[in-house]
């Protein structure tokens, strides 16, 4: 999903946007991700208490038609507004921003969370796995940011234009069973990089987040010996909660956070891979 907002100051209130992919990873304000697991938790996290209530913030929820009941009753918590798209259509994010702006007036923070999984051993991987995976996970927010990034088209009445993403420890230190999923990552880490300068130009930032276990509904279909595995591999031995990168999210959205860019924000609980 992907979200917009507005500086607290200002009377005019944030927007944010939120988009969710066919099989989750998480979503919100108007990035791409599912919105089953984390996804679903992140638009209220980000706009509710954490940006709505003390900044105002209004929140555009997408995600692909199919999963549009789940999506509306996300939204209808957090008084958002919701948009069936499907994040990898060639104009994606054309319809995103003119929705945001039609309903709003401007769009000021963008949530790359959506994500898919195509697990399986690189042996056993076909190209239809690793393609159709790339194309949620990186090649959607690549294609959108060539709008979003462009001067002049996030932010409104004085707001920091934010772009946040979603990547993983997978993209830092590779998973088992995850080459594809670990590649589209580690592109994640690349772009926001590769952003941070153009955009913190135009006084924005490009910042991401990289979630370690988190006890979802996906993960909740691991098998329990690999899953508690999982949440041994880090210091706090316990998996996360969505909320834990929700708030994350929230943070570097927040114009508190104009100071980091270019960053990739952990949030693992202290796992061992990668360090």
């Amino acid at each position: 999903m992907t979200a917009a907002k507005v500086v607290p100051q200002a009377p005019v209130p944030r927007t944010a946007a939120g988009s969710a992919a066919s099989r989750p990873v998480g979503s919100a304000a108007v990035p791409a991700t599912g919105s089953r697991t984390v996804s679903a938790v992140i638009p209220s996290a980000v706009v509710s208490p954490a940006v709505v209530s003390p900044d105002g913030a209004h929140v555009v929820g997408v995600d692909v038609p199919a999963a549009g009941e789940a999506l509306s009753a996300v939204m209808n918590e957090v008084a958002g507004l919701a948009l069936q798209l499907d994040i990898t259509a060639e104009h994606a994010a054309e319809r995103i921003l003119a929705v945001a702006r039609g309903r709003y007036g401007h769009l000021d923070i963008v949530v790359h969370n959506a994500g898919i999984l195509r697990d399986k051993l690189l042996a056993n991987m076909t190209p239809e796995r690793f393609e159709d995976l790339l194309a949620v996970n990186v090649t959607a927010p690549l294609r959108m940011n060539e709008t979003f990034a462009r001067p002049g088209v996030l932010g409104g009445d004085g707001a920091a234009p934010r772009i946040i993403s979603l990547a993983s420890t997978s993209g830092i230190a590779g998973n088992r069973g995850q080459t594809n999923y670990g590649a589209a990552k580690a592109g994640i880490i690349g772009m926001t990089r590769a952003l941070a300068g153009p955009v913190g130009r135009t006084g924005g930032t490009v910042n991401a987040v990289a979630p370690g276990f988190i006890e979802t509904d996906m993960t909740a279909r691991i098998p329990p010996v690999p899953r508690q595995i999982a949440r041994w591999g880090s210091s706090l031995q316990q998996g996360g909660r969505p909320v834990d990168v929700a708030e994350a999210i929230a943070f570097l959205a927040s114009p508190q956070a104009g100071g980091i860019n270019g960053q990739t924000l952990r949030v693992c609980g202290q796992m061992l891979v990668g360090q």
